[in-house]
């Protein structure tokens, strides 16, 4: 009797096994389509395929990776795509500017998610962002006291984007004289526009700049106006740390507030109210991807600096930023509307 008592034990465990297995996520036979909100040969573009090469092997069943960019509105289209339209399945991933994931905070036009409820997968990096000029002699701005006096034209891709809102409202916050012209695809046009002389420079991630135009700031092709971020940038000590520029204890919080978002980094997400099992599986295959010897490989090669922090630090400190009180936030929003 006891013998068949076991063996019936046994032939239950196995079949909940095998039911549990079965209903394990998997991708097998499937592809996964990431898209990313700026477009090609920007640095997100550079991350976005870089990841993309290595993310495949750590999720179940290895899936291709499908790259695909959505520019527009600074990253907007393609939240806003995957937010209300994409499937829930883990078959659509994004990759947008952590400006953007700020939007809906600053009253940004066309934001139509919320992204406390959005799935945040994790980031490869976190960001200190430069105003930079074009070293020409056109542009008469070298230092952060030239904009005091001088106008310096910068390009920016549309309202959801850094290059678009930070010089927006630090002209209005710290008195720098901005003059925004936006539309671009994105930052590598920016940058060609630089060099033909269409606009004087760019407010961008350091890392952006570095991805793209490595030789720009080693061979002082542009001048390093000032920094931003969470904190200085140790690598940048000669450059002046734009919170240090702000002439009130309330402008120097409203500066802080502006530039909350760089933490965020280069954010990879999936749509909101997904399965948990799903959301595990592909923070789990994320944070596998960071420590990937052959990822880390990748990305030196590329020249992109490794600085990761998963899913749930992301979706923490949205609910930090998100919960600003909300005369600092409307303060931001209306300098920037």
């Amino acid at each position: 009797m006891a013998s068949i008592g076991l063996s019936a034990a046994i032939v239950a465990f196995a079949a909940l096994t095998a039911t549990a297995a079965a209903q394990a996520p998997s991708l097998a036979g499937r592809d996964v389509q990431l898209i990313i909100g700026l477009g090609a040969g920007s640095g997100f573009d550079l991350w976005g395929r870089t990841v993309a090469r290595h993310l495949g092997k750590h999720l179940p069943g290895n899936p291709s990776i499908v790259v695909q960019n959505m520019p527009g509105a600074g990253g907007l289209s393609a939240v806003n795509f995957i937010y209300n339209r994409a499937p829930k399945d883990g078959t659509v991933m994004g990759l947008i500017a952590s400006s953007a994931a700020m939007a809906p905070l600053t009253g940004a036009s066309g934001a139509r998610f919320d992204p406390t409820r959005i799935t945040w997968l994790g980031t490869p990096t976190t960001e200190t962002y430069v105003c930079v000029a074009y070293d020409s002699p056109q542009v008469k701005v070298k230092t952060f006291r030239d904009l005091y006096q001088n106008e310096l034209i910068v390009g920016a891709t549309g309202p959801g984007a850094g290059s678009y809102y930070f010089p927006k409202a630090l002209g209005a916050l710290l008195g720098m004289k901005f003059k925004v012209i936006a539309g671009f695809p994105g930052a590598a046009n920016v940058y060609l526009a630089m060099e033909r002389g269409e606009v004087d420079g760019i407010c961008q991630s350091l890392a952006g700049l570095s991805e793209t135009r490595p030789d720009w700031i080693t061979g002082k092709k542009v001048a390093l106006i000032f920094q931003a971020g969470a904190a200085p940038n140790p690598e940048l000590a000669d450059v002046p740390f734009v919170n240090d520029l702000a002439r009130t204890p309330e402008d120097r919080q409203a500066v802080e507030f502006l530039y909350a978002g760089t933490g965020i980094g280069r954010p990879f997400f999936a749509p909101p109210d997904m399965p948990a099992g799903l959301v595990k599986m592909e923070r789990d295959a994320f944070s596998a991807t960071m420590a990937d010897a052959d990822f880390l490989a990748d990305a030196r090669k590329q020249k992109l600096d490794v600085n990761p922090k998963d899913g749930a630090y992301l979706a923490a400190l949205i609910e930090k930023v998100y919960a600003t009180p909300r005369p600092i936030v409307e303060r931001i929003a209306e300098l920037i509307k």
